[in-house]
Parts: structure tokens; sequence; C-alpha cells
């Protein structure tokens, strides 16, 4: 029998969590601005922690909930629906994954002067290890560290640093070791924020035009200048050479996160595009009673229903310590094409009042195109699991190993 009850205790975090999304944070964007965005954001916070919400996936040991993956799933698939939601909880990115990070791989030193302000909602972090020459390749990366006595003196660019003009610490990754094998040729710096030797050139401009709210919520995406960034020794990250493997482990939870968040915003555009077809009558008929309209509807159903689905399989896998890297590459591009497929049509369905400003919708669906470059192109996670799906035929004569065909062993 395959069981797909949700355990008790998760249910009721779940819907805690949802009842604190719909009722405290989407009322409180209503009156969110750049102005009261910090005195907004501090009283959902209190509620927040007032209610024991806190830090989802972080262990209680640590002041976090201590929710396990498929718990986790579940509130992260609630968050997403507002902008406020992982915010309020402290479980944002790119912060989050890069607080696992150094959870898994800081020293006794390092989570006390920088893992534990982040916890405590204090501070925020950004991960420095994109480059404009790499791109999805981060073995192409050209920021070099050299060991000069007690520090690293690290010099080259970043690109696309998310969230960097928020930041009060960062995590920056370099080639310590050129001469190693590729993927032991990185190593991963804490850099403490502000630092003049990594400069923030500009927060690049991108097709979801910058907003003074949206600055302060961390939705920049910044290019860096690494210029004689002097580190100590001691804020070497996880040991010389092991950044690479640190960073791949960072954006495994970064590419979930992206998809429970999608989840999140494809339901809530849905239950928009239903909300108003329903409402919306033209030449004396609802909307909603119109075929094509409902087959648009159907579609999004069962694009959001095989998403839920997908995150719920991996979260199993997670559970169990399984191998998941090939279902989370599948999932990765099909819940960023699906969030697209779903903010678009319900957009489509509200019609000139979807394109313009009055709705989330438009703005949704400029900052969701994003998702399909983010943590890897999709062409890269497709290559990627298109050659696993060779792997698998040519060790056991079928490929069933490569799409899931473990569920019915």
């Amino acid at each position: 029998m395959i069981d797909f009850e949700i355990p008790e205790e998760a249910r009721a975090i779940r819907n805690k969590v949802r009842d604190f999304v719909q009722n405290e944070c989407i009322p409180a964007e209503e009156t969110c601005t750049a102005d009261n965005f910090e005195t907004t954001l501090a009283s959902l916070r209190q509620k927040a922690r007032g209610q024991g919400l806190w830090c989802p996936f972080i262990p209680e040991e640590h002041g976090g909930m201590g929710l396990r993956p498929l718990a986790n799933a579940l509130v992260q698939m609630e968050l997403g629906e507002s902008f406020l939601g992982a915010l309020s909880l402290n479980t944002q990115g790119p912060d989050d994954a890069t607080m696992l990070t150094l959870l898994e791989h800081g020293t006794d030193d390092q989570k006390e002067r920088f893992l534990k302000p982040l916890l405590e909602g204090h501070k925020r972090i950004c991960y420095s290890m994109t480059e404009k020459a790499a791109g999805a390749d981060a073995t192409g990366m050209q920021t070099t560290a050299v060991l000069d006595g007690d520090n690293y003196v690290l010099n080259g660019e970043k690109w696309f640093s998310s969230s960097a003009s928020v930041a009060d610490i960062a995590v920056v990754m370099a080639k310590t070791d050129p001469e190693a094998p590729r993927h032991q040729q990185y190593s991963t710096f804490i850099v403490e924020l502000p630092n003049p030797g990594y400069k923030i050139l500009r927060n690049i401009e991108t097709m979801q035009p910058h907003t003074e709210l949206g600055l302060k919520l961390g939705g920049s995406h910044s290019e860096i200048a690494i210029d004689n960034l002097v580190v100590p020794q001691d804020n070497l990250l996880g040991g010389r050479g092991n950044g690479f493997n640190m960073g791949q482990h960072r954006l495994a939870y970064g590419r979930l996160r992206h998809g429970m968040h999608n989840v999140a915003m494809a339901q809530r555009a849905l239950d928009l595009a239903a909300g108003h077809v329903v409402d919306r009558v033209t030449f004396g008929e609802r909307l909603a009673d119109r075929q094509g309209v409902r087959w648009m509807l159907a579609d999004c159903a069962a694009e959001i229903y095989k998403a839920r689905l997908m995150l719920l399989h991996i979260a199993y896998k997670a559970e169990e310590g399984m191998d998941l890297r090939q279902e989370n590459g599948i999932a990765k591009v099909f819940l960023a094409n699906m969030v697209h497929q779903v903010v678009d049509t319900a957009l489509q369905l509200h019609g000139a009042l979807g394109y313009s400003t009055d709705t989330p919708l438009a703005r949704w669906y400029t900052g969701i195109r994003s998702q399909r470059l983010v943590d890897g192109p999709d062409e890269v996670h497709r290559w990627r699991t298109g050659a696993n799906v060779i792997r698998a035929y040519e060790k056991y004569g079928t490929t069933a190993s490569a799409c899931g065909g473990e569920l019915f062993d």
C-alpha cells in the first residue's frame, strides 16, 4: 500500500502556517511600503515567534522548529503565497540555504559569530559564486584566493549575487588550488560586510524593475568587484578545496525552496483566476461557465497537482536519506515552467486587469521568468537529466530508475 496520509503533527504545523500566511502576511501586503517595511516585518516576526513559527528546518537546539523534509515542504508551500511569508519566519532565500551550509560545515566559532545572528534574524547573508565568465559552469570561475600569512587575499568579480545589497555577511567562493582536480580547486570564505574589498558596483537592472520596497525585501542581484579582499584564515568555511561540493549541496536546497514557493504562488494565482471568472460576466454569461475557460483552469490544476506530487516524493526520499539528485533536477525545471504557465493563464483570464498592476499577477509574471535561469538554467538540468537516462539504460537495460521507476519496485 502507498500511504499518502500526512502525519498529524505535520498537518497541524502546515495548518498553523497557512492560517498565519492568510490572516497575517497577505493582509500586511496591502499596507506594506518601503517606509514601513521594517516595522511591518518586525511585527510579523514577533507574532510568528509568539506562535512558535521560526526557522522551520533549523534544529530545535539552534532555535528553529526542527522540521523534517516533509513538514518543511508543506510549510514552504504555504509561505510562498505571500512575499512576506518566508521573511516572517526567517526562512527566506538566499539566507536559508546558506544557514544550512554554516550549520553543517561551520566551526563552533563560525557558528557563534556568523550563524547565530542569522538565526536570530538580526543579520542577512548572501552567496557570491556566479561570475560573468563562468555562468552556469561553477568550475569556470576565475576569482582567486591566495594565502598570505594568516589571511587569504581574494581578487576577481562576482555576478548576480542575490540580496547582496541588504546583506551583512557574504559567503564568497574562490579558486585556491588551480592545480587540484577540477572540483577540488575552490574554497569558500565568510566575509563580514561592509568591506572595502567587496564592492557592489551596481544592482543589475532586470525585466522586473527595482522598487524601493523590492530592494528592502532583498530583491536585488548585484555585480561585485573583489579587489584585494582580505579574509582571515579562520573565516575559511568547510576546509580548503571543499567549496564546490558545499555549493552544490547548498544549491540543491535552494532549487527545492524555489519549487515549493512556486507551487504556493501558482495556487494563489489560480485562486485569483477562479475568483475573477466566477464574478466576471460577458455577453450575458459568466466566464466560469465557458468551456474554453474551464479547460484553461483544468490545465492549471493538473500542473499544480503534478508539482505537489513531485515535491512530496522528493521530501519522502529526503526523509529516507535516499539519493534525490535526478528527481531534484527534473522537478526544478518542471516547477519553474509550471508556475509560469499558471500565472500566465491567470493573467490572461483577468484580461487588461491582469496586465495592470492592480493585481499581483503582472509583478509575479515578470519575476518568475528568472526561475528558468537561477540555480542552473533549464538546459543544464535537462542535459544532466538526459545523461542520467542514458546511464541508467546502459547499466540496467531500462531507463526506469531515471524517471521514478523505483516507486514500483
